[in-house]
């Protein structure tokens, strides 16, 4: 993680934000742009230091884990957001739902982000991706392959663990299982990982680690990026989860591995749009897409940048090229075929 001086000026930013948010005059200022984030502010702290430094565009930026979206719907015409950087295709959806974003149109983005990483209206952009994997006991898993269809196998019964499916993350691979085999399909493979749960779904990623380590269960899913905030942490005992799994790359069927993304929006009454869209070209230059890759152990969006050693030891990334913008639109079927299973209870 990144030093907590770095982290606390991020923070103070926010209080300026805060300021701002009175004075529409004020957000309209000339050098300035404006971040709404509900990601930590250690993970964006130093790529948006070293955009002020190349640009002297000053960064103004506030943190929330929840609600920025409906703030910035709230704030309206006065809003003093010039973009909303969060995580999960999902949220990113619920902000073009919410109508507060704009297009972006810019050839550097679209050279550095592939289509399907991006909104087809240019409604938003990722800036860095992690795989949905499958964390494998290294004492009782063999395996080295797995699809996700899989992961319905009776071979597995009594032997996966999970946090709830009604989970963001999960919910996105759920749509993702529609957008590749259907509802039918999607239905009859919950209800085969139903089956297979050694426990009720509950905690989260890391607490998948730790019921393997235990013993509770062999393997589940997990986000990339957790092992490596696992094995390179504090925490003694989270060190210990992780040591104990090994992280299989799963794909679908004659397909690729599922990803999902952090992302950025345009809003739609940014006052500082000129100088927005000069983060969002930032955000996906090689400088940016280094740290994301290095220090959040996630993978870049942009080509060419080397990956984390750590995750690059997880194997190639073969990644399913499947439309984000056609997952997000399927994330509503999702949740209710999870419902409708009973999937979490």
């Amino acid at each position: 993680m990144l030093n907590t001086k770095v982290a606390r000026g991020l923070l103070l930013g926010a209080a300026a934000l805060g300021a701002l948010a009175g004075s529409v005059a004020s957000a309209s200022a000339q050098g300035v742009v404006n971040v709404y984030t509900n990601r930590e502010p250690g993970l964006y702290s130093a790529t948006l230091d070293e955009f002020t430094k190349a640009t002297g565009i000053k960064v103004n930026a506030i943190f929330s884990e929840q609600g920025l979206a409906e703030r910035i719907k709230a704030e309206g015409e006065n809003s003093p957001a010039d973009v909303l950087i969060t995580v999960d295709i999902g949220r990113i959806q619920e902000a073009l739902d919410l109508g507060i974003a704009q297009p972006v149109r810019s050839e550097a983005v679209a050279a550095a982000v592939p289509a399907h990483l991006r909104h087809p209206e240019g409604l938003w952009t990722a800036l860095s991706m992690r795989a949905r994997a499958v964390y494998a006991s290294k004492e009782r898993v063999k395996d080295t392959a797995i699809t996700y269809e899989g992961l319905a196998d009776p071979k597995w019964k009594g032997k996966i663990c999970t946090r709830s499916f009604q989970h963001q993350y999960n919910i996105a691979l759920v749509a993702a299982m529609i957008v590749k085999h259907g509802e039918a399909k999607t239905e009859e493979w919950l209800k085969g990982v139903k089956a297979n749960l050694a426990k009720k779904p509950s905690g989260g990623d890391r607490d998948v680690a730790k019921d393997i380590l235990a013993g509770v269960c062999d393997i589940g899913l997990g986000n990339t990026y957790y092992v490596g905030l696992m094995t390179n942490g504090t925490n003694p005992d989270q060190k210990k989860w992780a040591e104990a799994i090994n992280v299989i790359l799963p794909t679908f069927e004659n397909g690729g591995t599922h990803v999902n993304v952090s992302g950025i929006v345009l809003a739609k009454n940014a006052p500082n749009r000129d100088n927005a869209v000069k983060l969002i070209e930032y955000m996906t230059s090689p400088e940016a897409q280094r740290v994301f890759a290095d220090v959040n152990y996630e993978y870049p969006v942009r080509a060419g940048i080397a990956i984390n050693p750590l995750v690059k030891s997880f194997g190639e990334l073969k990644m399913e090229n499947m439309s984000l913008a056609e997952v997000a639109k399927n994330r509503a079927k999702a949740s209710a075929l999870v419902d409708k299973v009973g999937f979490d209870r």
